[in-house]
């Protein structure tokens, strides 16, 4: 499919020549698009995201929550589960860790010899947290910003294919699709969907569910109305009710994480 941006991990971008989002998307597409991003715009989303998930600390650039059984890494809070570990979310530090290695950007050996993230717990991993080997995970997450946010970026790219495959109506996909569409067409849109992809995911994982109901991007936009006139407010309106309800279903209390993730929310409507 086409790229949304193309991305050099050097640090720098090169912006598409593809279709003007100001154009509405053809009706029956199939969900492939471009974006024009400024390397202005990917830095300041790149800024946001780091500030949503770690308040722009470095110190939080390697952390493992209290009630979560992984670590998180990195700007985007990229998770890392230890051996035996299965929960309903995405796993993505291995894939950035790949990404990584592929762009010839120089990795840490024990890195390279594990795919299982090397503590068991949270109280080992804080056990470790001065060892040289945290020193070196920090200084990789302080070092790639500019690859995560690169990352990051490109996962937006595969998600809305993968959202439409997974509906099985043509009326569910136009929906969905136009909902996606007018979101990236309207002020600070490409950041919400950028960083609500990273921070809650597509929505397209059977296991990223609490009693059958998902919280994803895809979830995010079936809520949407198509017919309120302010766009932005609707996507936060409907991030909002799906938030929510994954807190009411979850399986251990998920309470104190919503008044963050609504702070989070309010995001979308300031300007780069």
């Amino acid at each position: 499919m086409r790229r949304i941006i193309s991305f050099l991990f050097a640090g720098l971008f090169s912006l598409s020549t593809g279709a003007d989002l100001s154009l509405p998307p053809p009706m029956g597409a199939t969900g492939h698009f471009e974006l024009k991003l400024s390397e202005r715009d990917a830095r300041e989303i790149g800024r946001r995201i780091w500030q949503n998930e770690g308040a722009g600390k470095v110190e939080n650039l390697v952390v493992w929550n209290s009630g979560e059984d992984f670590p998180s890494l990195g700007i985007g809070h990229f998770i890392w589960y230890p051996p035996g570990v299965e929960a309903p979310f995405l796993e993505s530090f291995p894939a950035l860790r790949d990404r990584l290695a592929e762009a010839a950007v120089p990795l840490p050996q024990w890195l390279l010899e594990t795919d299982d993230a090397p503590w068991s717990s949270r109280s080992e991993f804080y056990n470790d947290i001065n060892s040289w080997r945290m020193v070196e995970l920090r200084a990789l997450m302080e070092n790639t910003m500019p690859q995560q946010v690169a990352f990051i970026v490109l996962r937006l790219e595969a998600a809305l294919p993968k959202i439409l495959a997974t509906l099985a109506t043509e009326k569910q996909r136009v929906h969905v699709e136009q909902q996606f569409y007018r979101v990236a067409q309207s002020s600070n849109g490409v950041y919400a969907l950028i960083d609500y992809v990273n921070f809650k995911g597509e929505g397209v994982s059977p296991k990223e569910r609490y009693r059958g109901k998902g919280w994803g991007l895809l979830q995010l936009l079936q809520t949407m109305r198509p017919h309120v006139n302010d766009t932005m407010a609707e996507f936060a309106r409907a991030a909002n009710v799906v938030l929510t309800r994954r807190v009411s279903n979850a399986p251990r209390d998920e309470t104190r994480w919503l008044a963050g993730w609504r702070k989070r929310i309010a995001s979308y409507g300031t300007p780069l």
